[in-house]
């Protein structure tokens, strides 16, 4: 049977983690452990990509070589997966012998078949974005900085037919609009397809270049970083072996919109039609995070924000949560430590960890810290129940068109609701109210109610917040469900003995905050 198959794109070795990789890989995860929740039996893959000149220049400048810098560039990438919790499957590195027999074996086909040539071009090439650029890649007339100031190459090289398959990915394409996600992006490639695509430079002579693949057919080569690193999708799973119908086609690739054109959705569907592979069957493109000006986050503007400082003071949850909230997948979002602040203490800290706190005292205190069963059942309670059943379809379908910013919304807005049935019908005056069975059942029902209230929130939450949700889960006593199938209204926190203990999302003070801004 075939897995839900979901990757994101495999990081580039001449770097740190920034925020920008952080937030693919939490959505990617918060992805896959929707659907394993959903009961799919999912595969998800991450990884480095290690080859090209900047890697080898950058090696060079501190005297060790590629692979030795590589390897510590990999360390740090697996180190963010495990602080942000984000629990892949599989982690590959181009410089893995695994993926280098794949990318020797599709290149020697794609020769074999005559669609790949060897001729010189004279061009404009990126040092910085390692190809060939044309005057079209400019915007608004000037080089973008992805690009910078290319300069002009005369080289012999090996190229790829791309140009060929023009017509072919356009009625692809046109044929199937959710190809990309969301429906704008795809428009967005289908505009770039207006014009003339040029055949695709696929080598770099060794006499410029020798950190890379070795072309099968021509041992003075290397493969061009693109062709290589694009690969990984289908070396990972075992390409050709028997048990690559398990994992191919690819459920969604995962990737910032800045590698959605050419790479991804031009590059990628070609080489795969070319080579007899079924094409993906969706890319999801995500936004960039920006600074609280509009500017695009960068080290050189000094605007980065360094997710791991987040997650060592306000914990993994908070930051995956942030993210998520705010985010509306595929469009870009502002990030600003005083809009974390404030939701991070308006949502976690009063909301959600307050109102769990209070519950678990008040049971504490009037129910001998058990949490009681439901009696005299009224309208304000079944408003409850009925919401907490509405709100469980309602989030499971969000999540699943990947709006896990409108699922946290419903979430919140439910805790917002129980706490506001708590106010209303003030337990602890109900408390105080010795001998009155209307009191003690209206006392009863409330925490009941809240406790299975706060049971279901737990619950929809785990895949945005893997620690909390579990942990909230923890302290009401109760475990969670294996699939959400098996998730509805039940009050079955009844009877539970819960554990009192320290406070979930400590309030922070702006100005206890502000040293990290």
């Amino acid at each position: 049977m075939k897995k839900f198959y979901l990757t994101t794109a495999i990081d580039y070795a001449n770097g740190s983690p920034h925020i920008g990789h952080a937030y693919e890989k939490i959505l990617a995860d918060a992805i896959i452990r929707t659907r394993r929740l959903e009961g799919e039996e999912c595969y998800f893959l991450t990884g480095l990509d290690e080859h090209g000149q900047k890697v080898a220049e950058t090696a060079q400048k501190q005297s060790i070589s590629p692979k030795t810098l590589c390897d510590g560039v990999a360390e740090k990438f697996k180190g963010l997966c495990v602080r942000l919790m984000v629990d892949y499957d599989d982690y590959i590195r181009t410089t893995d012998e695994r993926h280098k027999i794949v990318v020797r074996k599709i290149l020697q086909k794609l020769w074999d078949s005559g669609e790949i040539y060897r001729a010189e071009y004279t061009g404009l090439y990126s040092t910085r974005a390692e190809r060939f650029v044309q005057e079209r890649d400019k915007v608004e007339g000037r080089w973008p900085d992805d690009i910078g100031e290319p300069i002009e190459l005369k080289e012999t090289n090996y190229f790829f037919r791309l140009s060929h398959y023009q017509e072919w990915l356009i009625d692809f394409l046109n044929k199937n609009p959710d190809f990309v996600v969301p429906a704008f992006r795809q428009k967005q490639v289908i505009e770039f397809l207006k014009e003339p695509i040029n055949d695709l430079c696929i080598s770099r002579p060794k006499s410029r270049l020798s950190w890379g693949i070795e072309l099968p057919f021509d041992s003075d080569y290397v493969t061009y970083v693109w062709f290589d690193a694009l690969v990984n999708y289908i070396s990972a799973v075992g390409y050709e072996e028997e048990r690559f119908g398990d994992y191919w086609p690819v459920d969604f690739h995962v990737i910032g919109k800045d590698i959605l054109v050419p790479a991804h959705a031009i590059y990628w569907p070609i080489m795969l039609h070319a080579l007899g592979i079924p094409l993906p069957r969706h890319l999801l493109a995500h936004g960039w995070w920006l600074a609280k000006s509009g500017e695009k986050m960068s080290k050189s503007l000094g605007n980065s924000v360094q997710p791991l400082d987040y997650v060592d003071f306000y914990g993994a949850d908070a930051f995956r949560f942030f993210l998520l909230r705010e985010m509306i997948t595929g469009q870009d979002g502002n990030f600003s430590h005083d809009l974390f602040v404030a939701r991070y203490n308006a949502d976690l800290a009063n909301d959600l960890g307050n109102l769990v706190s209070r519950l678990i005292n008040m049971v504490g205190r009037y129910c001998s810290g058990k949490i009681p069963n439901p009696s005299s059942v009224g309208p304000l309670d079944r408003d409850i129940e009925e919401s907490a059943q509405r709100l469980i379809p309602s989030v499971r379908m969000e999540y699943g068109n990947f709006a896990f910013h409108t699922g946290l919304e419903q979430i919140f807005s439910f805790v917002g609701q129980l706490n506001r049935y708590v106010e209303t019908r003030a337990p602890w005056k109900l408390a105080k109210q010795t001998g009155n069975p209307t009191a003690t059942g209206q006392l009863n029902t409330t925490l009941s109610f809240v406790a299975e209230g706060m049971r279901i929130v737990a619950e929809l939450l785990r895949p945005i917040m893997p620690w909390i949700g579990p942990e909230i889960l923890r302290r009401l006593g109760t475990s969670p469900v294996d699939t959400w199938e098996n998730l509805s209204w039940a009050t079955s926190a009844a009877g539970k003995e819960v554990l009192p203990e320290g406070i979930l999302f400590p309030k922070v003070e702006w100005r206890e905050s502000h040293a990290m801004s």
